[in-house]
C-alpha cells in the first residue's frame, strides 16, 4: 500500500515539469496528509526529489555546468500564495533590489499579504509573510507597485535623485491605467515625487 501510493506521487510529480514546487496537499487526491508525508520523505531519500524548506519539494532541474537548479526565493513565495489563493506584494528592501537600486539579494525577503503572518526557512534565505490592510494589496500595476513599496522603505525625503530617475525610468514600461490606479493608494509624498516633473 505505501508502495502504491509512493508510485502514485511520484507518478504525479513526473507529470509536471522538472523545478514544479511541490507541498503536501498537491496530493490530497492519493492519499492522506500522513501517508503522503511518509511517501514524500522515502522519495527525498531516494533522490527522487529535494526538500527545499518543510513541506515544500522539488523534482529540480540538472544542469551540465551548475548541476542542480533549485527554484528562486520568489517562485517559492508565489507557489505558497497560489496554493494559499493569496495576495502577496513585495515590500521593502526586496522591492528596492527587483527596481535594480540595489544588486544586494535580501537573505530576509517580506511580502504583505492577506495570508496569516508566518516565517517560512529556505537554507540561508527566508519569506516572511505580513499580515496587511486590503489597501496595501489593492495595488493592479507590478511596476508601479514595486516603486510604490521601493519609495515607502527609503523613506520621505531620502531618495537620491539618481534613485528617482531609475524609477521613473521603470515607470515608463508600466500601463498608464495601472498608474493611475496606484497612485491614488500611494501616500501623497509618493504621489508628488513620481508625478513630477523635472
Amino acid at each position: 500500500m505505501a508502495k502504491s501510493i509512493e508510485k502514485q506521487v511520484l507518478g504525479k510529480i513526473k507529470r509536471n515539469p522538472r523545478g514544479t514546487l511541490f507541498f503536501v496537499d498537491s496530493f490530497a487526491a492519493i492519499a492522506n496528509a500522513k501517508a503522503v508525508n511518509k511517501a514524500l520523505e522515502r522519495l527525498v531519500k531516494s533522490a527522487e526529489l529535494e526538500r527545499v524548506a518543510t513541506g515544500i519539494y522539488v523534482r529540480t532541474v540538472n544542469d551540465s555546468y551548475i548541476g542542480k537548479v533549485f527554484p528562486g526565493i520568489e517562485e517559492i513565495a508565489v507557489a505558497i500564495a497560489k496554493r494559499d489563493r493569496a495576495k502577496i506584494v513585495p515590500t521593502g528592501s526586496y522591492a528596492i533590489y527587483k527596481l535594480g537600486l540595489s544588486t544586494q539579494v535580501p537573505l530576509n525577503i517580506v511580502f504583505c499579504s492577506d495570508t496569516s503572518a508566518r516565517k517560512i526557512k529556505i537554507g540561508q534565505q527566508s519569506i516572511t509573510f505580513k499580515k496587511a490592510s486590503s489597501k496595501n494589496l489593492s495595488f493592479v500595476g507590478e511596476i508601479s507597485m514595486l516603486v510604490i513599496q521601493a519609495l515607502r522603505t527609503i523613506g520621505k525625503d531620502k531618495a537620491t535623485a539618481e534613485e528617482i530617475k531609475q524609477l521613473k525610468k521603470v515607470l515608463k514600461n508600466e500601463n498608464p491605467k495601472h498608474l493611475q490606479h496606484d497612485l491614488q493608494l500611494a501616500p501623497v509624498w509618493v504621489r508628488k515625487l513620481i508625478t513630477h516633473n523635472d
